[in-house]
Order: structure tokens, then C-alpha cells, then sequence
């Protein structure tokens, strides 16, 4: 997702396009990879003096619901990363350091066949492991 596109989801949403809701999208859109909200907090409090946590908790939930911003859970928290909208596809996440890359194959294609009864309403694949920096750095 682009900055344009999540701004205009905003606004669709009838959402003021605030400093702040600003920062947090160019934030997310040039960070390779999942973040937390301490990562965004620390990156905030930087450009906007009183920041609370509160204000990120806030905005990272409404990000999060409208699809701004995918979320996993790495080392028993939750991190975020702006919203992929290009082809579908799956993501290999480093629980080093949160960078993700693009897996172009998707399970479902076989496991789609194994529930012919079922509806399938979302699914998500994620791989995790080491990139090759985190694992030689280890």
C-alpha cells in the first residue's frame, strides 16, 4: 500500500489526516518489516513532544482495522507493518529483526481441494526464521 492509498482510506472513512496520523503512515511505509508500538512511540516522541502511548495504541488499532496495517505476533507481541495490496502472496517475517520477504506460493492452493464442503473465508501463511544478517550475526 502506498501513501496515497492509506490516506485515502482515511478520509473515506471520514477520518481527519492529522501531523501525527501522517507521520505514522510515512513511518510505516519506509520500514522493511514488521514494527511495535514501542518502535513507533520512540520514533513519534522524536518529531512530537507529549506523545503518549496511548495516542500510538490508539491510531496503530484504527490503522489496523481499516487495513492500513497488517499484524503478527513475534516473541509474544504484537508488531505491525503497512498493508501489502499488490498480488497475493505470503511473507516470510525474521524474528530478529521483523524484515519480511515476499513468498509468491500459496498453501491454499493445495489445501483449498482437501475442504471441498468448507467455506474458506481468510487465511494467512506466515514463515518465520532468521534472515541472513540475524543469523550470522547470532
Amino acid at each position: 500500500m502506498d501513501v496515497k492509498e492509506a490516506i485515502n482510506i482515511l478520509q473515506t472513512h471520514g477520518y481527519k489526516m492529522t501531523n501525527r496520523r501522517q507521520a505514522i503512515i510515512d513511518y510505516f511505509s519506509t520500514s522493511d518489516g514488521y514494527r511495535t508500538a514501542k518502535d513507533l512511540y520512540e520514533h513519534m516522541k522524536a518529531k512530537f513532544s507529549g506523545i503518549s502511548y496511548d495516542t500510538v495504541y490508539r491510531n496503530l488499532h484504527l490503522f489496523h482495522d481499516l487495513d492500513i496495517l497488517d499484524s503478527t505476533s513475534l516473541n509474544a507481541e504484537k508488531h505491525f507493518r503497512i498493508n501489502c495490496t499488490d498480488n497475493h502472496h505470503h511473507h516470510f517475517i525474521c524474528n530478529g529483526c521483523g524484515r519480511t520477504k515476499k513468498i509468491n506460493i500459496c498453501p491454499m492452493d493445495d489445501i483449498g481441494g482437501m475442504l471441498k464442503n468448507y467455506t474458506i473465508d481468510d487465511h494467512k501463511f506466515e514463515v518465520y526464521g532468521f534472515c541472513p544478517s540475524c543469523k550470522h550475526a547470532s
